[in-house]
Parts: C-alpha cells; structure tokens; sequence
C-alpha cells in the first residue's frame, strides 16, 4: 500500500508546487487574479504558453546562423581579406594532453620540467608542444569575424523592429504611460513577435554558448543572458510588456555598434572601427548607465505604486533589472579601461576578450617554435603586449552588451 501511494504522492506534490508557482499574489498585485488577464472585450493578453514556441525558433535560429555564417558570412570575411589560418596540430602526447585538459594550458616551469622526466622529452619540446597546442585551440579571426556578422545582423533587425513597433506608442515617449491602464493592456501584434524573437535570440546564444568564442567574461554572459530571459518571461506573464519593449531598445542600440565596430577591427579598417567604438561607448554609457536606471529602473520602482500595493512580482522584477544595471557597470568599467588604453595608445587588444588569455602570446601565428619570443610588437615586447593587451579584439558588452546586453 505504501509503495503504490508513493506515486500519488509525487504528483501530488508537484500539482502543489505548479499551483504555488502560478499563485496569483506573486505575479500580479493583490486585487488581481489571472482571470483579469483572460481575453475579453476585445482585448488579448500574453499567455505563458505562447512562450513555448521560443524553444523550436532558437533551433530555428540556430540553423539560420550556420547557414549565414556558411553562405554570407565566410564570402564577406574573404572579400575583406580575412583568410582561415591552418595550424599545425600538436603531436598526440597522452600524458601532455592529460596535464592540457586537467590542470593548466600555461604550466610552470617546475611543470614542465616534472613532466619532462615523467615523459622523457626535452624541455625544449614540451613548451613548443604546449605553445602549439594553444594555438591548436585558439580562434582564429574568420571564425570572431563570423560570430560578430550574425550578431549585427539580429541586433540591427530587432532595434529596427523594435522602432517600427515602438515610435508611435506614447510610453516611449513618457514612461507614466507604461502603467496607464495596467493591467488591462491589450498585447499587439508588434509586441508579441518583438519578445518572441528577442527570447528566441538569447535562447539561440546559450544553446550556441558552448562552440562560440569563449571570453574573459564568460560567466558574466551567462548571467546576462539567463536574467535577460528569466526577466523577460516574467514580464511577459505578467503584462509588463510594455516596460519590456523598451528595455530591449535601449540595448539593442549599442550593440549593433558594438558588432560592426568588431567586424571593421578584424577587417582591418582601424580608423573605422575606432570611430565606431567610440560611437558605441557614447551611446552605452547613455543608454545602459542613465535612460536604464532613471528612466526606466524609475518607472518601474516609483510609478507602479500609485495604483497598485507593491507586491512580490514588483520587487523580483526590479531585482532583475538591478542585475543587469550591475551587469552595465561592469562592463562600463572595462570599457573605460580600453578607452584609457586607447587615449594613451597602447591598445592592442580586448580586454574584455575576443582574445583569449594569451592571445597577444602564445598564438601569434608568426612565433617561431623554437625561440623563445620576446620581438618587438607595437613597440612592446610580445611579453609587455600581452599585459597591456587592452580591448580592441572588441567583443561587447551587452550582448546584451552582449547584451549582456545583452
């Protein structure tokens, strides 16, 4: 009898937690109920389950970004001189390869020499061995030149979306008006395919996380992009859309500069891409570090109160965008660096990190694997380089930087 009601029990349980999870008094203020968000009167609403067709379009996306890349991407980057470099394979050395994967890419030289003597190889040929395999697992510029294209490319077509759907609405032009009427909003059309596709984009960049260039700041895209979709989510559901929309604007503007800014760097048009950097870093701090925090972190931290009681959802919501805010904050923190870096002319790279960690270093394509390197590059040794390495491999902040934006 026991082990026959356990099943029970289980679906019991979780028939509690759904309806905890859906309980009204958390999503919506306290004199509402999900029967005020049930299409009437002419008016329709989001539903959670309109939701569920984001996971087939990341997919979507997904496929749409190997073609691109594939088709239009890898023409583009030819034409512009970016070649796919071949590197030599490092040898397949079991015991080497085990040290690579499980303790360090960059080992010391009391490693070296330990392994050494476990493999009876010369000094000499473990750190050729080590360099190569750095190089081995480096990506290259096509490959960054790629990426930035099919994110330019989304960013582009959702700001300006996200302008055809937004320049006659009045709450963008006063945010009181984001609340007139709450929560009896009709959702548009225009509305609903911006979330749509936004949440499908960031689906598509986690889905893509694991063969993307990974960054210094990796970590910090991912929470980006899951506080951006849980964020968006709860708006959804709770008919915050229109707040939402207007969060998805303003960081959308910077990225698309962020993106070609990127793509004239790896092509090679200095000039144009540092103009288009310092374009983006105006428009960041504006967008991301004043409109974010006071004018819409205001809008829904003040103006929501003066028809509702504040409730559970109205704290989550804004912890959420405080999260992000933090997010800008760390990002314009390094972007400060690379225009410091930029001012006094010693910016060779991204310090935020197309380039990976020994970027300047261990993967010139010109190192000679049997000398040591320590030639002239911009003026620095590769060595002193490699400390300054700074920011302008560009890669964004904000996907939704990135992004984080992001």
């Amino acid at each position: 009898m026991a082990v026959s009601g356990r099943p029970g029990f289980g679906a019991e349980m979780l028939d509690t937690l759904y309806e905890w999870f859906w309980w009204d008094k958390l999503w919506l203020p306290a004199e509402l109920s999900w029967a005020d968000l049930e299409d009437k009167e002419g008016r329709v609403y989001a539903k959670a389950s309109h939701l569920y067709v984001t996971v087939p379009y990341a997919f979507g996306f997904l496929l749409i970004r190997y073609l691109f890349e594939r088709w239009i991407a890898t023409p583009l980057a030819v034409w512009a001189g970016i070649r796919h470099r071949v590197q030599l394979r490092a040898e397949h050395i079991p015991i080497l390869e085990l040290y690579y994967t499980t303790q360090s890419r960059n080992p010391l030289q009391a490693d070296i020499i330990g392994l050494s003597k476990k493999s009876s190889l010369p000094v000499r040929q473990i750190e050729r061995w080590f360099r190569r395999r750095r190089r081995q697992d480096h990506p290259g510029v096509l490959k960054k030149f790629r990426e930035a294209s099919w994110r330019f490319v989304f960013y582009l077509s959702a700001f300006i979306g996200g302008i055809i759907a937004l320049y006659d609405k009045e709450w963008l032009y006063d945010t009181r008006e984001v609340w007139t009427g709450y929560p009896k909003q009709s959702m548009l059309e225009s509305q609903y395919w911006y979330y749509i596709l936004e949440m499908s984009f960031y689906g598509c960049l986690l889905c893509s996380v694991a063969f993307d260039v990974k960054r210094k700041d990796f970590k910090e895209q991912i929470i980006h992009h899951l506080a951006t979709l849980v964020l968006l989510s709860f708006s959804w559901c709770s008919n915050f859309i229109r707040i939402g929309t207007l969060v998805m604007l303003i960081h959308d503007a910077s990225d698309v500069l962020l993106e070609s800014a990127k793509l004239f760097n790896y092509a090679k048009w200095e000039k144009t891409s540092h103009g288009l950097f310092i374009v983006f870093a105006i428009v960041f701090f504006v967008t991301r570090l004043i409109i974010f925090p006071f004018w819409l972190i205001h809008c829904t931290w003040v103006y929501p109160v003066y028809y509702y009681p504040a409730f559970f959802g109205y704290y989550f919501f804004n912890a959420m965008l405080v999260v992000l805010l933090f997010l800008h904050i760390f990002w314009a923190y390094l972007i400060l660096r690379m225009i410091r870096k930029f001012l006094f002319g010693t910016l060779t790279g991204d310090v935020r990190s197309d380039n990976e960690e020994e970027e300047g270093q261990e993967t010139s394509p010109t190192e000679d694997d049997d000398i040591p390197q320590h030639k002239a590059f911009n003026g620095l040794t590769s060595d002193a380089a490699n400390e300054k390495n700074g920011c302008f491999g560009l890669s964004p902040p904000g996907n939704a930087l990135s992004k984080t934006m992001s």
